[in-house]
């Protein structure tokens, strides 16, 4: 049976990586998958893959950032959907460098992104939910909020910040039945460590007791159940996909 049967799912930045992984998995358990992405090239084709795979996909354009951008995605949501069922926070950016050398302009872009727009698309979202009486609340947060990582200041002050609203979000909704959990990835194989060097990367695996790297596909099927039913009593956590490093 498929765990997401009639389900209607926002996932943003869902047109690469993780997110991509997700809405293809998404799909293939009986969700109405809303693409919802700012690249309208990645968007349309991850929405063409999942109907061409004889799901239900539909690209909308969105700028998490921007309320009126991410108004004009619920609103678009719940006239042609009718409802939404769950929201998957997963959009962020990157910008890394060292305290010293970071500037204002790339640390208030990762804030802006990674942590008021997971807060923007939120309370967009939780006001449909609270009316429905049930909802799923899921954030992209990762283990360098946990343990902090060189030249990333405002990376991990932005995830840092999804986890406390997590954990906020899980309080106040519960009463509404919404479930609102944290997914916190480690070393993912994706285009992101494309640059990285070889020997850089053996050695950050080397502090990987499962001595790999997690794929894109076992982030989207913790997303996948905690979506579901089967997590029907899970909300307030964070689940750490990271082969071992924090234990």
């Amino acid at each position: 049976m498929k765990r997401l049967k009639d389900k209607v799912a926002i996932i943003t930045g869902s047109g690469q990586g993780i997110g991509k992984a997700t809405a293809l998995l998404f799909a293939r358990e009986g969700a109405a998958v809303i693409v919802a992405e700012y690249n309208k090239d990645t968007g349309e084709a991850v929405a063409t893959e999942i109907n061409e795979a004889g799901g239900e996909g539909r690209f909308v354009q969105v700028d998490i950032a921007n309320r009126e951008s991410v108004q004009a995605l619920i609103s678009d949501v719940l006239e042609t959907n009718g409802n939404i069922d769950v929201l998957v926070n997963n959009a962020g950016v990157i910008k890394d460098n060292t305290l010293e050398k970071m500037t204002d302009e790339e640390f208030d872009r990762v804030i802006s992104v990674n942590l008021r727009g997971t807060y923007i698309c939120t309370k967009e979202a939780a006001e449909i939910m609270r009316k429905q009486g049930s909802g799923v609340i899921l954030n992209a947060a990762s283990v360098v909020a946990l343990y902090g990582n060189f030249g990333q200041t405002n990376y991990v002050a932005s995830k840092a910040g999804v986890i406390g609203m997590t954990k906020v979000w899980a309080r106040e909704l519960g009463k509404y039945g919404i479930r609102v959990n944290a997914v916190a990835p480690g070393f993912i194989s994706t285009d992101m460590i494309k640059d990285i060097p070889e020997n850089v990367i053996e050695m950050m695996l080397k502090k990987v007791p499962l001595r790999r790297m997690g794929q894109i596909e076992e982030v989207a099927s913790v997303y996948a159940w905690l979506a579901s039913d089967d997590a029907s009593y899970v909300t307030g956590t964070v689940i750490n996909v990271d082969g071992g490093v924090v234990v």
